[in-house]
Formats: structure tokens, C-alpha cells, sequence
């Protein structure tokens, strides 16, 4: 049962931002309160990240409107820049704007010069997504909270913070997965000892806020 909500809200998650426009998740607040607690990333750093991808998607949308298909996913201050663009030039001149936001301290920039995607592409990236996130649950190989999942054109990229163990186990589901062209692994390695470490402090911090009476 456990499992199959998890299931849920991870697949809930990954497609809904997909089929709104593609900029950073309008519904990036949904599962927040969920997952937050199970994230090795701190809180703050959660918040950053949610705060990078829209000042990322304002900065560039203000500049490059309408002259391309921007994503923007932020994990641990990491963003993988995707999508689409018509040029060379507008790729790099859009990599100098999300590199200049706040707090960013790494962009991967993996758009592709050419057509803007359509629909029903975007739609078909999204059930792909929601596939190897689904996939992940099933395998109960790692938490699958800790591996982000984002899909362009087939190719798919992870991103999080995971021990070897969990990164080899994540791809290797991901490539298994009907509909993936190519899976392009973007995660931060981190050793068991700091992963037992970082689950303790929030799991921790969750209990803390648990117990934390609610105001009358």
C-alpha cells in the first residue's frame, strides 16, 4: 500500500510539469510536504533549488522569449538547463543567464539546437518520466525520492544525491525502460557513510517536527 502511494505521488509529480508549459514545476509544491522530510537535501537547500528554477525561468524567459523551449531543474544547486533552441548562440547566451543567478553553482546544459518540441512529444517524455519512476518503486533497489528524474526527446537524466550503489541501480533501470533512448547520468556520489549520515539528520529533523505542538 505504502508503495503504491509512493508510486503515485512520484509519478503525480513528474508528469504534471511536463504537460503545463515545461517551465519549472508550477506544481513543484505539491509533494513538497511529502517528500521533504526524506530528502537528503536540507530544507533550505530544497528551497533554494525551488528558487533557482523560477528565477531561472523569469531570467531567461524575460531575454529569450519565444526563441526557444527552456526547462529548468535545480537539484542540490545543480540545474540541468534542457529543451530546445535556435541557435548556438541563444544555447550559450541562455547557459550565461542561469549561470548568473543566485546561488546556482553548476549548470548542465543540455539543450539541442533545433524545432521547439511539440505536445505531444513533451507528453510522450512525461509518461516516459513517470515509467522509470514507477519502475524505481517497484524495484526497491534505493528510495527512489533520492534520484530526479527529467526526460527530453527520450533521453533521460538523473540527478540527486546517491552512493554508487544507488546511481548504478538507478541507471540501470532507467536504460530497461521502454521508450528511453539514452540515459545521461548527471547524480552527486556520496559515500554510504555520509548517506546513512544525511537520511539520520532528516529523519531527525522530522521527528522533531512532528512532535512540535501545533500554535492554538
Amino acid at each position: 500500500m505504502k508503495r503504491n502511494l509512493l508510486a503515485a505521488l512520484l509519478i503525480g509529480a513528474a508528469t504534471l510539469p511536463a504537460l503545463q508549459g515545461c517551465f519549472p514545476a508550477v506544481v513543484a509544491g505539491v509533494g513538497t510536504g511529502v517528500t521533504a522530510t526524506i530528502d537528503r537535501r536540507t530544507l533550505g537547500t530544497q528551497t533554494e533549488d525551488e528558487a533557482i528554477e523560477w528565477k531561472a525561468s523569469a531570467r531567461v524567459g524575460d531575454k529569450l522569449r519565444d526563441r526557444g523551449h527552456f526547462n529548468f531543474t535545480s537539484y542540490n544547486r545543480r540545474v540541468l538547463l534542457s529543451g530546445e533552441v535556435a541557435s548556438e548562440e541563444l544555447r550559450a547566451e541562455a547557459e550565461r543567464i542561469v549561470a548568473a543567478v543566485p546561488n546556482v553553482s553548476a549548470v548542465y546544459n543540455e539543450l539541442v539546437v533545433g524545432p521547439s518540441s511539440s505536445l505531444t512529444a513533451r507528453s510522450n517524455d512525461a509518461y516516459t518520466t513517470s515509467k522509470v519512476k514507477a519502475r524505481f518503486v517497484d524495484a526497491g533497489k534505493f528510495n527512489p525520492i533520492h534520484v530526479k528524474v527529467v526526460t527530453e526527446a527520450g533521453s533521460v537524466f538523473l540527478m540527486g544525491l546517491v552512493t554508487q550503489a544507488e546511481a548504478d541501480a538507478a541507471i540501470q533501470v532507467t536504460r530497461t525502460t521502454t521508450g528511453v533512448r539514452k540515459v545521461v547520468p548527471l547524480m552527486e556520489i556520496i559515500t554510504p557513510a555520509k548517506a546513512r549520515e544525511l537520511d539520520v539528520a532528516q529523519s531527525s529533523n522530522a521527528s522533531k517536527s512532528n512532535s512540535t505542538p501545533a500554535n492554538p
